[in-house]
């Protein structure tokens, strides 16, 4: 009886909604790849300031 009441999804609907999904997972998992280069590269940085005796331009005040 449930059925009779509620309308059914058309299957392109569907299809449109699982696409969005798939797409907001990927720039997820994209930006989440992204910061962590990021980090990486910030802390390469700082390692390499460090080791030769620069300030980083976290500690530089302005």
């Amino acid at each position: 009886m449930s059925e009779l009441c509620r309308p059914k999804r058309p299957a392109r609907a569907e299809k449109s909604r699982q696409r969005m999904e798939e797409r907001r997972r990927r720039l997820a998992a994209a930006l989440r790849e992204n910061l962590q280069r990021r980090k990486e590269q910030a802390r390469a940085r700082q390692a390499e300031a460090v080791a030769t005796g620069e300030p980083s331009p976290e500690s530089s005040t302005e």
